[in-house]
Order: C-alpha cells, then sequence, then structure tokens
C-alpha cells in the first residue's frame, strides 16, 4: 500500500458507512480522530454501527485528539492555494437535503481544474453518483468562477462522517475537509444493524454506494449460524510474531494494514504509570439493547474522590446507573441499555482521568410466521402477511429482488398491526404476477403471487349506425368485467378531445362523439384489456347535398376575358358524393373532351370552357342529387374582351416641342367601360415607339412635349378597359414642331438722309431648327390718332406700339438676308417709327420696334480724325515688309478724303488707298525705301475740314565703310582707322564689326563688335604672322551685307630676325573606294523591317548603288537608302519570304569600283515556331 502523505495524517476523516459496515462484518472498527492510522477491521461483531461513526471515539489509552482535532483546523484555515470558498461543515436531518460548494476562480487558468470528492482517505465519490449524491460544475463567464457542488439528497444517518474535496491545476493543488453530521428526524425508528448482511450495489448504477440487501434474497432456508466466542484481534497481533501480521489481517478482514502497523506502535508504547490508578477502564464496552455493562477502575490511592463522566456531563446515583465500591476499585453498572448509551465514558480521580467506549447493540428481528403463495384474479386486493419477533419492526419489502418503493403515487401500501406486517396490492393486475419477499436483520421469508384473467362475457356488443351530418354518435357496449378497454377506428387508436369523449362506468364502455362529420365514418372497435375480444361496429354519416357559392358576386356573376380558359370550380357537399349536372338552356352539358364540358370531383364540381368567347355568354345551371336529397343553383357567365382600337388621332396645333391631338373612343369598348387611354409617339424615320404617359388619361385630348424641333413625328393611341389594353390606333398624319424666332436684337439708327433711313440689327438670340429666311421691315408715319396714343411697354420694357396690320407699310416687299436695310422715299422733315422681324418657315416672329420716332433729314456732323497712338509716332518698317495702316474717323454725311506725300498727292500705283464711311486704309505690300516720308490725310465735310499726319520711316541695312587703312604697325599691334558709310540704310549707324584674317590661312575672326569710333587699334597679335582687316557698318537693321577690307597688310616681325616660310608640297587626299565594314549574313522575321549596314571611305566621295540578286534597286517604295558619314544603309520594309536573296553594295568613284555580299534569309513564324521560307499568308491555311 502508498505511504499516506502528511497531509492526510494530520486529517480526521471518518470512514464512510460502506467501509464501517464492512470492518464490521470484520469484527474490528477505527477509533474515530486519528487521522494517521486506518481503522482496524479486527473489532469485536457486536460493536454497534454508529459508534464507529462517531468524532469522540477513541481506543488507544492514555490519548486525546485534541491535538488532531487542532490540525484538521489548522490545516482547514491555513491559506488557499486554488479555492476561493471552501466546502463548510454541515448538519442535516435524516431524510432531507444537504449542498456542499466550493468555488475555485479561473482568472489565472487556461483550462478547467480538476475536482475529486472523497468520503473518509480513499473513497472517490464520483463512482457513487446516483438518486443520493450528485456532483455539479457551472461556469459563470462574467466573473470567470468555477463553482462545483455536492448534493446529499434524503440523507440517511450512516452519511455522516468527514469528507474531503481536492481540486488540482497542472502543478498547483489544494485540498479542505469538512464534516457532515446527522441527527434523527423526531418519530423516526432506529436504524437497525444488519450491516452482515448487507453488501455494495454496482459502482456506476443509479443507487451507487448504497446498502443492499438483495445478498439476503437467495432461495434458502436462512442458516442460524452458531455463536463464537469474542477474540481481540489487537491482543492477537500483540502477541503474535510480525511475520504473522499479513496472515491475522486476511483471517479477520483487515485491509489497511498501514494503519494496523501504526496502531500497534502506538499500542506497544510503554505507558507512564499513573499516579492515581493502579488500573484503568477497558479501551471498550459492547452490551446487548436491555442488557446490563459494569465498568471498574482500580485506584492507587483509595481517599481520591472519583466521578464518573458520559460525554463531558457528570453522571448521578440513579437506578439506572449504580456506584460501588470494593477497596480500591470504583464500579459503575449502567442497567437495561438502550441505543441512547452508545457513547464515551470518563472517570476521573484527582487530575488524571481514563475513558473507554460503549457500543449498544441492537438484537436481530426474525421472521417468526413465513409468507405464503397466493392465486388471484386481476381487479382483486391483495393482501401479502407475515409476523417479527417483535412489534413495530423495521422490515424491508422486495418485488423479484428490488425493493418497492412506496408513496403516495405508488399501487403498493404497507399496514402495520403489533408484530404482523402486510403487503396491500389495489387492483391486481397481471403485471404483479411476481416472487414477493420481506426482509429483517434476522431473516427473510418469500412467497409467490400470481394474478389471472376471469372469463369475460359480453352482455351487450356494439351495433352499426347511420346518423346525419352534425348529430350524435353513440357507440355502447357491456361486458361482465369492470376493466378498462380501448377504442380504435380503422385500426388507429382513438383519440379523445372535446368533440370525441370515451366514457367507462362500471361494466359500461361509451364513445360519444357530440357533432357527427363525414370524417368520422368508419369501423369502430372496442377492445377489453388483457382480452383478446373485439367489439366492432360501423357508423355511416349521410349528408344532403349543398352548393356553395360563397366566393362568387352578389348577382352570381362570372366575368371570363375572351379567348383565355375559364374553369369555374364550385365547393358543393353531401354524403355520399352526390351527382352533379350541368346544363345551358335547358341543354345538358356532358362530360367529356368538348370544348365547354363539366367535370366531377368528390367535393366540386366544374364548368371548364378551353377559348371562351363573346357568345359564351349567359345563364348556367347545376343541379346536385344524391339519397339525402338534391340542390340546384344558377351562375351568369360574361364574357369580356379589350376595346376596339380608336381612330387616327388628330393634331390640331403644332408648337416648337409640342402639339395638340384629340381623338373619338373606340366603337366598341369590348364589354367593359373604358378606363382611359395610352398615347405613343415616334420619329417617322424611326419603327421605334415610346409611351409618352404611364398614367390613364381620361380625356380624348393630349398634349405631347419635349419633342426634337423640326423632326417629323406621328402619334397613336391605345384605349384600356378592365381587360386589358387594346391594339393600336393606326397612326396620325406625320408633323413637325416648329417655332418662331426670337426677335431680332439691338435695333438701331445707322444714318439717315433726306428722303432714306438705313438701319441695322443683330440676329434673333433663338433662331429654332426651322432656321431664319430673312427678314421684314415694317414703319409707319407719326401723327396718326392711333399711333400717337398706342405707345407701350412690353415685359423687357422695350416700346410697342398697338397698331393694326394695315398701319404698317412693309419696307421691303421681298425678305432680306441682310441685318442692314434702308428704307427709301421717305418724305423730308417726317417722322417714322420703325420695326423688323424675323420669318421662318414657323412664321414671323414678334416685332423689334426701335424706341424712338426717327426724324427723315440729314444732320451734319463735323469730321474728326481719330490717330490710333502707335501711328502719333514715326512708324518704322523694314524693306519688304507690309504696311497696313486703318485711320478711323467720323463725319456725315460722308465726308470727302485726300491723301498727299510730302505735299505731294500720292501715287494710287505704288501705294493703295481704300476708303469707307468710318475709315481709311493705307496699304503698301512690299515697303521701299522710297515710300518713306510725311504722309496728310485731310477729310473734309461740307465747310468742315479736318487734317492729321503720319511719318513713315522705310530703313535697310546700311553701305559698309567707305575706306579703310592701317594707320601703324609696332611690337604686337596694329592701329586702323576708317569712314562711315556712304548709305546708312535710312537709319543711323550704331556700330562697327571689326575682323582679322591671316594671310596663311584667309580666316576671318572677330576682334571687335558694336565699335562706335572710326578707329581702333587691335593688339595681341602673334609675331611673325601677316594679318589682313575688315570693318561691317551696322544699324538697326544690322550688319551690311558687305565689309571694306584693308588693301594692305600688317606684318608682325620679330625684331633682329628675318623669318623665312618653308615651302611644303600639297598632300593629295584622293582614295579608291574601300569597305571598312562588311555586310553580314542576316536572319529576318516575316512582318518585320530588316536593315543591311556596311561602312565605306573614298575619296571622291563614292556612289552607292545597291542590288538585289545581281539587280539594282531602283525606285522600289519598299526599300530605303541612307548614307551617312560613310555608313550604308539599306532597309527593307516588313519583308516576305520572297525577298530573300543575295543583296550586294556597290561603291564607285573616279579612281575604282569597289562591291560587298551578304545573304538574307526570311523566316515565318508558324505555331510558335520559325520556319524559314514559310509565307505568312499560308500560316493560317496549315493551321485550319
Amino acid at each position: 500500500m502508498p505511504e499516506p502523505t502528511k497531509k492526510e495524517e494530520n486529517e480526521a476523516p471518518a470512514p464512510p458507512p460502506e467501509e464501517q459496515s464492512k470492518e464490521k462484518e470484520g469484527g474490528s472498527g477505527p477509533p474515530k480522530g486519528e487521522g494517521d492510522v486506518s481503522p482496524p477491521s479486527a473489532l469485536p461483531a457486536d460493536i454497534n454501527a454508529r459508534a464507529l461513526a462517531r468524532k469522540d471515539s477513541e481506543w488507544s489509552l492514555g490519548e486525546s485528539p485534541v491535538g488532531e482535532e487542532q490540525d484538521k483546523q489548522n490545516s482547514n484555515t491555513s491559506q488557499s492555494v486554488l479555492f476561493v470558498e471552501k466546502p463548510q461543515n454541515g448538519t442535516v436531518k435524516v431524510g432531507e437535503n444537504i449542498t456542499f460548494i466550493a468555488k475555485v476562480e479561473a482568472k489565472d487558468l487556461l483550462r478547467k481544474p480538476t475536482v475529486k470528492w472523497f468520503k473518509g482517505k480513499w473513497m472517490d465519490l464520483a463512482s457513487k453518483a446516483g438518486k443520493h449524491l450528485q456532483l455539479k460544475e457551472t461556469f459563470e463567464r462574467q466573473t470567470r468562477m468555477y463553482t462545483f457542488e455536492m448534493q446529499i439528497i434524503k440523507a440517511k444517518e450512516n452519511y455522516a462522517g468527514n469528507y474531503r474535496c481536492e481540486v488540482s491545476y497542472k502543478d498547483k493543488f489544494d485540498s479542505c475537509s469538512f464534516d457532515l453530521e446527522v441527527h434523527e428526524s423526531t418519530g423516526t425508528t432506529p436504524s437497525i444493524d444488519i450491516r452482515s448482511a448487507f453488501k455494495r450495489s454496482g459502482e456506476g448504477q443509479e443507487d451507487a454506494g448504497e446498502l443492499d440487501f438483495s445478498g439476503l434474497l437467495k432461495r434458502r432456508e436462512v442458516k442460524q449460524q452458531e455463536e463464537e466466542p469474542e477474540i481481540d484481534v489487537w491482543e492477537l497481533l500483540k502477541n503474535a510474531n510480525p511475520n504473522e501480521y499479513e496472515k491475522i489481517a486476511f483471517q479477520y478482514g483487515i485491509t489497511d494494514l498501514r494503519g494496523m502497523l501504526k496502531r500497534l506502535k502506538r499500542m506497544r508504547r510503554v505507558e507512564k504509570k499513573s499516579a492515581a490508578f493502579s488500573k484503568i477502564l477497558d479501551p471498550a464496552y459492547q452490551v446487548d439493547k436491555g442488557g446490563k455493562v459494569r465498568f471498574v477502575v482500580e485506584l492507587a490511592d483509595p481517599k481520591l474522590e472519583v466521578k464518573w463522566y458520559k460525554n463531558g456531563q457528570e453522571i448521578r446515583p440513579s437506578t439506572k446507573y449504580i456506584f460501588e465500591h470494593k477497596g480500591n476499585q470504583r464500579i459503575m453498572f449502567i442497567n437495561n441499555c438502550q441505543m441512547t448509551d452508545d457513547s464515551e465514558y470518563y472517570v476521573t480521580a484527582g487530575d488524571e482521568k481514563c475513558s473507554t467506549e460503549l457500543f449498544v447493540r441492537e438484537p436481530p428481528i426474525m421472521v417468526t410466521k413465513q409468507l405464503e403463495d397466493i392465486n388471484a384474479y386481476c381487479g382483486e386486493k391483495i393482501e401479502l402477511e407475515c409476523e417479527v419477533s417483535e412489534d413495530d419492526a423495521n422490515v424491508k419489502w422486495f418485488k423479484n429482488g428490488e425493493e418497492i418503493e412506496f408513496g403516495p403515487k405508488s399501487r403498493y401500501r404497507v399496514r402495520v398491526e403489533g408484530k404482523k406486517h402486510f403487503l396491500i396490492i389495489e387492483g391486481a393486475t397481471k403485471a404483479d404476477s411476481a416472487e414477493y419477499s420481506v426482509m429483517t436483520t434476522g431473516g427473510q421469508s418469500s412467497a409467490k403471487l400470481s394474478v389471472d384473467l376471469r372469463p369475460l362475457k359480453i352482455l351487450q356488443p356494439l351495433t352499426d349506425l347511420t346518423v346525419k351530418l352534425g348529430k350524435e354518435i353513440c357507440l355502447k357496449c357491456e361486458i361482465s368485467e369492470n376493466i378498462t378497454g380501448k377504442w380504435t377506428k380503422n385500426g388507429l387508436p382513438v383519440q379523445e378531445g372535446e368533440r370525441l369523449k370515451v366514457v367507462h362506468k362500471g361494466k359500461i364502455h361509451k364513445l360519444v362523439i357530440a357533432s357527427a362529420l363525414t370524417e368520422d365514418e368508419g369501423e369502430y372497435v372496442f377492445t377489453p384489456d388483457a382480452y383478446s375480444v373485439t367489439l366492432p361496429a360501423k357508423v355511416h354519416v349521410i349528408d344532403p347535398p349543398k352548393i356553395y357559392l360563397d366566393g362568387l358576386d352578389a348577382d352570381n356573376t362570372v366575368t371570363v376575358i375572351a379567348g383565355s380558359k375559364l374553369r369555374l370550380e364550385i365547393p358543393v357537399s353531401g354524403e355520399p358524393a352526390p351527382k352533379a349536372m350541368w346544363s345551358r338552356a335547358d341543354k345538358p352539358i356532358a362530360e367529356g373532351g368538348g370544348r365547354i364540358r363539366a367535370e366531377s370531383y368528390p367535393d366540386s364540381s366544374t364548368l371548364v370552357i378551353d377559348v371562351a368567347e363573346r357568345e359564351d355568354s349567359g345563364v348556367y345551371n347545376i343541379n346536385l342529387k344524391n339519397e339525402a336529397g338534391e340542390a340546384h343553383a344558377s351562375i351568369k357567365i360574361k364574357v369580356v374582351d379589350i376595346p376596339d382600337p380608336p381612330m387616327a388621332p388628330n393634331v390640331s396645333d403644332v408648337g416648337d416641342d409640342w402639339c395638340i391631338m384629340n381623338w373619338e373612343p373606340p366603337a366598341n369598348d369590348g364589354g367593359s367601360p373604358i378606363l382611359g387611354y395610352f398615347i405613343e409617339r415616334k420619329k417617322k424615320q424611326s419603327s421605334r415607339w415610346m409611351r409618352l404617359n404611364f398614367d390613364l388619361i381620361k380625356e380624348t385630348t393630349f398634349e405631347p412635349k419635349k419633342m426634337i424641333e423640326g423632326v417629323a413625328y406621328e402619334v397613336r393611341i391605345f384605349a384600356v378597359n378592365a381587360i386589358g389594353i387594346s391594339k393600336p390606333s393606326m397612326p396620325s398624319k406625320p408633323f413637325v414642331p416648329l417655332a418662331v424666332t426670337s426677335p431680332p436684337t439691338l435695333l438701331a439708327v445707322d444714318s439717315v438722309t433726306d428722303s432714306t433711313v438705313t438701319m441695322k440689327w443683330r440676329p434673333p438670340d433663338q433662331i429654332g431648327a426651322a432656321g431664319l429666311d430673312g427678314y421684314v421691315v415694317e414703319y409707319c408715319f407719326e401723327g396718326s390718332l392711333k399711333c400717337t396714343s398706342a405707345k407701350e411697354s412690353d415685359e423687357k420694357g422695350e416700346a410697342t406700339y398697338d397698331l393694326s396690320a394695315e398701319d404698317w407699310i412693309v419696307a421691303n416687299p421681298e425678305l432680306t438676308d441682310k441685318t442692314k436695310f434702308t428704307i427709301t422715299g421717305l418724305p423730308t422733315d417726317a417722322k417714322i417709327f420703325v420695326r423688323v422681324k424675323a420669318v421662318n418657315a414657323a412664321g414671323a416672329s414678334e416685332p423689334k420696334y426701335y424706341g424712338q420716332p426717327i426724324l427723315v433729314k440729314e444732320i451734319i456732323e463735323p469730321p474728326k480724325i481719330r490717330i490710333p497712338r502707335h501711328l502719333k509716332q514715326t512708324y518704322i518698317r523694314r524693306v519688304g515688309e507690309a504696311v497696313n495702316l486703318v485711320i478711323p474717323f467720323q463725319g456725315k454725311p460722308r465726308p470727302e478724303l485726300t491723301w498727299k506725300k510730302d505735299g505731294v498727292d500720292i501715287d494710287k500705283n505704288q501705294i493703295n488707298i481704300r476708303n469707307s464711311e468710318t475709315d481709311t486704309i493705307i496699304f503698301i505690300r512690299k515697303a521701299e525705301r522710297s515710300h518713306s516720308g510725311k504722309y496728310d490725310l485731310e477729310v473734309k465735310v461740307d465747310k468742315y475740314v479736318e487734317s492729321a499726319s503720319i511719318d513713315i520711316q522705310i530703313v535697310d541695312r546700311p553701305g559698309p565703310p567707305q575706306m579703310v587703312k592701317i594707320e601703324d604697325v609696332w611690337g604686337e599691334n596694329a592701329a586702323l582707322v576708317w569712314t562711315p558709310p556712304k548709305d546708312d540704310g535710312n537709319a543711323a549707324i550704331t556700330g562697327y564689326t571689326i575682323q582679322k584674317a591671316d594671310k596663311k590661312s584667309m580666316e576671318w575672326f572677330t576682334v571687335i563688335e558694336h565699335y562706335h569710333r572710326t578707329n581702333a587699334t587691335i593688339t595681341e597679335l602673334v609675331i611673325g604672322n601677316e594679318y589682313y582687316f575688315r570693318v561691317f557698318a551696322e544699324n538697326m537693321c544690322g550688319l551690311s551685307e558687305e565689309a571694306t577690307m584693308t588693301k594692305e597688310s600688317a606684318v608682325i616681325a620679330k625684331d633682329g630676325k628675318v623669318y623665312k616660310n618653308p615651302v611644303y608640297d600639297d598632300f593629295d587626299f584622293t582614295e579608291a573606294p574601300m569597305f571598312t565594314q562588311p555586310l553580314v549574313n542576316t536572319y529576318a522575321i516575316a512582318g518585320y523591317n530588316a536593315t543591311l549596314n556596311c561602312s565605306v571611305r573614298g575619296n571622291p566621295k563614292p556612289k552607292i548603288t545597291w542590288l538585289k540578286n545581281k539587280v539594282a534597286i531602283v525606285n522600289d517604295p519598299r526599300y530605303r537608302m541612307f548614307s551617312n558619314q560613310g555608313v550604308c544603309t539599306l532597309e527593307i520594309r516588313k519583308p516576305s519570304p520572297y525577298d530573300g536573296g543575295t543583296y550586294c553594295c556597290q561603291a564607285v568613284n573616279e579612281l575604282g569600283t569597289v562591291e560587298i555580299e551578304c545573304k538574307l534569309e526570311v523566316k515565318v513564324i508558324y505555331q510558335g515556331l520559325i520556319t524559314p521560307g514559310q509565307p505568312l499568308f499560308l500560316a493560317g491555311q496549315q493551321q485550319s
């Protein structure tokens, strides 16, 4: 056996009841309160079980359990590792429930901890869970708390003792011990010590952990056990050799060897000799109930006062407790021992005491009168009787080895009359046939009960019934026995309800159906329970035929659309199913395959019209007939259709994007009133119709809008009734939405003479799709009564005149497309009003009025010339540039203009002059220097004259300086002097540019630019060189085209030395053509450009010619040839396989000819591969 842990040694758990029972059978029990020793099983067999369950029992001599109790309290009060709440000690009465709760916080735990419940040291209660013990665990997510509960249901006295709860999680462990005390409830009989006959029930069963009587239910006579002398196992162990400990423990049923050894070790201690007692009490005493026991101690000093105690209470002398003194002996007798005397006793002498424990054993109860076998009939009351040896003894009843439970709902009752016990069964059935047993603490008895059926007689059988629908159905029968039975309908059980009741009174059975329905028809059978007899009856429910027209109108009218299928289903009823006949105008409608036919079904009759026509309208009759009666009904069928299409609509008025249309209703509305119309339109050239309204129009007039101006449209109509939409009407005549333009704008007087008025205006802001054909100018004379009194203002504030059409005179009989018109033939000094209308295909627009009357009289306006700002200064242009000058002027009537140049009339062959009424233009296509001068303009109106002048300067490059000479040469310097040019280009000379050239190369280099003087010193000349110099003149147009060069040269000589120039022969740079980079054989991809490249040199530059297959390539657009810095390139654009071959480049100059060749191969891409020589256009053929 494993060594018990230190914690277990400090605890003092009580052994569970089951362990106590086994230990009692072995004849030994443990001392309660010693935690380090397991209970021995070799105590005397007559020690009562309740003494083993007490905490205060003590078997060792001279030791107190106070220290161990203190250790247990310390272990429970130590700081908990996992427990948040520990189970607490509890007290419960017999038959009540109690729950122990332990809580573990899951805050730091990753999974659920493991919890075990134990009774005593070793018994795991998880396997004992059943109807008396339940283990439960819950988890609360909000508080993260595990709650573990152990609930004991209907506690018994032997459940008392010490329990332990252990919780573990990985390397953490926590344990808590607690005690349960079970008190006897008032009125309960003391428990009977029959443990020697009990055995444990199977683990995992509902009653796991309970004591079972089944071991006593063997079918054999109970042998009277021979009384054996009581043996003190501890005396045997103390006197035996240690090698024999295991043999003795096995012989007397001791299983805890470790505990036995610890107990023996303490018993062998050398006890300290007591100063007060020379002989102490025995560790324990046992006595039968009602017997007498004697406690004896011997004092060392007879003068010491002795006191006796029971459970801490001093015992006083009485008839029950008798004290005697014999020398040094002190004796106490306890007479008529009862179960209440089973407790701990101790005696004190001075300061010392010794204790013992008394066990009271209840005598076994014997069965003095055995049960007898009984035969009975079902329904009878049965009583099983037995007699025991004592009054009001506790016995248990069993059926087939299982204990019978008694309660308010049980069919079994128990009656006790002194020593007689009765088991009563009310209304016995065949299921009560079994073997019944009774068991006491000292014996048992069994008997067989046989329950049979009595012969059944049918006093009144069931009879067949025919009932009208809605009437009550009552099936009645009577049998000879008062037993229950079952009703079935068509083989299925009958279910009771509000309408169906099953009545059983004594021997009479009834089935009552309050209101008969058709589904109640069938075959009903009554079968008495436990008998094979059946009582059948047939129920037939009849009902007169009825026709249900609830789904039709008040006048029973059915409307159907022409062309559709009518399936008129009329619900009918009747039992049996009635026969239906349809007719129209006394002509029956047969059932079959015609267009109009009838169809019959169990719960309906149907009239079918496959394709309804308007001629099918009329009254149809239906007749029903069965054995219960007849029924008739008439139904009116109305066939309706869509209306006829309306006539083609008429378009009465047209606007820019609207029109007004009207139409007549259709001649036939299809039997249903017209609800409205749909309108559609389309462009004349289109075939797509567009609906204009989605809500029905009830009137016969409509105004379509949002049309495109200038586009021809057509409209059509649909009529709508409750059945549907008619076919479309014929389209209307095509019409085009057009609108007149807006009035002309900005009407103003352009000029007035003595007989004419010229008006000008701008086109209308809105012209529209009809375009603008022209304008009409109208006028009227001021002076008439209507004209002077009818002047008003329109919405824009412009003047209007309310004149009739004949008051206005049309100035232009034919339309004018210009925005200016002159009204002629007017009398001088007359005043007229003028208006202008724009005209297009839609008509004339609203007129545009001139706001004031116009006086027909020419007005002189003095002339005035408005010179542009840029002409107020000299106007400069270069030779060859164009001159185009516009000079505005004013004056009326049209002034006379005169141009002069330098006081002389302008030659119009060289200078173009163009005059208008408001400006004059001078135009010179290509200016020359002779065009420079002062131009005078004179404007004259009547006697008024206005003049202005313009200066024009035509400039050109200057000529070269007249003379340049070298004035002096010294050192590295040369002094030059020159005279200004004779021709300054008609502009001031702004500077000079001086250049030098070495005589050897004669390359000119600029020395000085923009130099303003006519003399200069040239420095930093190279000694030994000879230089020439030249000078350019410069003005605003640039440098002179030529320069003046010095005639003599300036020699920069070195002092003391004369340099003689060497003579060199000219180098011959000529060279015959030669290829420096040859052509290379090339592969090309069909469809992608390819190039051939080579490089050649030669002097003179050779002529390059390309050849293909020795044929020159000339003017072929598929080839392009390039030559740049000696690199020759031939580009072949998108070559094909036929472009493959030998290409040659030929270079020729006067010194020779050279050629170079290469081969070109063109490849074709075919299915991802490059195939040489395959034409591209054949690739698709191969793929196919």
